[in-house]
């Protein structure tokens, strides 16, 4: 049991003792033998400089992380950190050697002279050119604006046409035409064009280091540009179907969106250039010679271009419309 000690009472006459809980606890118990611990001499110094792999201060949190919602509310969502916007991708431009086309090989090979009178020709290659710029601007997708253009068999026209598209093509204000020969058995581009062969399409297929705008021809013809066929080797066929082939006619098209790039093919039943060209291309036409191209042959040339699944067919050489509609010159009054 504890112990109790009575408090002793003041004497007669004299005056009562105010006296603390402390102090009576003190006379009790002998408080005053306690203090503080002494501190010892030899702790080790405190290191204060900030060492070099010390871990960054903590953030201080937000007071809105914590916040409750009241009741009723719900909690807010946490704003999401705004993602910075895609650069575009700078327009890749075609710089390559400047030409001059001799405008009297383009007479004699029966192609479209910018600066000559409007012809029936051109006037019907108005119309040709004006359903491929149509299905591009529809779709706006950067494959629609590469065309190809190919026959079942040779003879039919199919370099012609390719050539007199371009041409037709360049004529309009707002649209850049790169020719590109892709008929690397047999080429005749720069034959038709009067101008000297050069690196070109294939070298751009077999050297990586290559860029392929720097083998664009400028020509004198206002936005046209011409690629050769270039370099040919046995293993033509295996750069055609390599990644590679897609890396450069992306580079070609790169945010260039008025730009059009036609390929003149060999004959899709004679050799294989255009079936592999047609996994890249938006648009293919296939140039059927009438009296001359048969059914059989044009579904064969089809389905070995089945990988572009916009396939366009053009007659070439028709002595007659079934509409009879024809288109022949027509010229204004000359001067007097």
């Amino acid at each position: 049991m504890t112990k109790h000690t009575p408090i002793p009472s003041p004497s007669r006459g004299e005056k009562p003792k105010q006296t603390s809980l402390l102090e009576r606890a003190d006379a009790a118990f002998g408080l005053d033998r306690l203090g503080p611990a002494k501190v010892p001499h030899n702790l080790p110094k405190l290191d204060r400089r900030v060492q070099p792999d010390a871990p960054p201060p903590p953030r201080h949190a937000d007071p809105s992380d914590n916040a409750q919602a009241s009741p009723g509310q719900p909690r807010p969502e946490p704003r999401p950190e705004p993602r910075p916007e895609p650069r575009p991708e700078p327009r890749v431009k075609l710089c390559g050697q400047r030409v001059a086309i001799d405008r009297d090989v383009l007479r004699y090979h029966r192609l479209i002279v910018p600066e000559d009178p409007v012809t029936g020709l051109l006037e019907e290659f108005r119309i040709i050119k004006r359903e491929v710029l149509a299905d591009a601007r529809a779709t706006r997708d950067p494959a629609s604006r590469r065309i190809l253009l190919s026959s079942p068999h040779e003879g039919e026209g199919k370099t012609f046409c390719a050539a007199n598209l371009a041409l037709a093509l360049a004529t309009e204000r707002d649209v850049e035409v790169l020719l590109i020969d892709a008929d690397v058995i047999n080429p005749s581009i720069t034959q038709l064009f009067g101008i000297e062969d050069a690196p070109g399409f294939m070298d751009a297929l077999a050297d990586r280091g290559q860029k392929p705008e720097e083998l664009a021809l400028e020509t004198d013809i206002e936005r046209l540009f011409i690629m050769p066929a270039g370099t040919s080797s046995a293993r033509d066929a295996e750069f055609l179907t390599s990644a590679h082939t897609g890396e450069v006619l992306d580079r070609l098209t790169r945010s260039a969106p008025n730009r059009f790039v036609i390929f003149d093919t060999p004959p899709a039943l004679a050799a294989s250039p255009a079936a592999e060209l047609a996994a890249y291309v938006g648009q293919a036409v296939l140039i059927v010679r009438a009296d001359q191209t048969g059914r059989a042959a044009i579904e064969d040339a089809r389905q070995l271009l089945s990988a572009c699944e916009d396939i366009k067919l053009l007659l070439n050489a028709a002595q007659f419309s079934p509409s009879g509609r024809r288109f022949g010159e027509y010229r204004g009054r000359e001067n007097q």
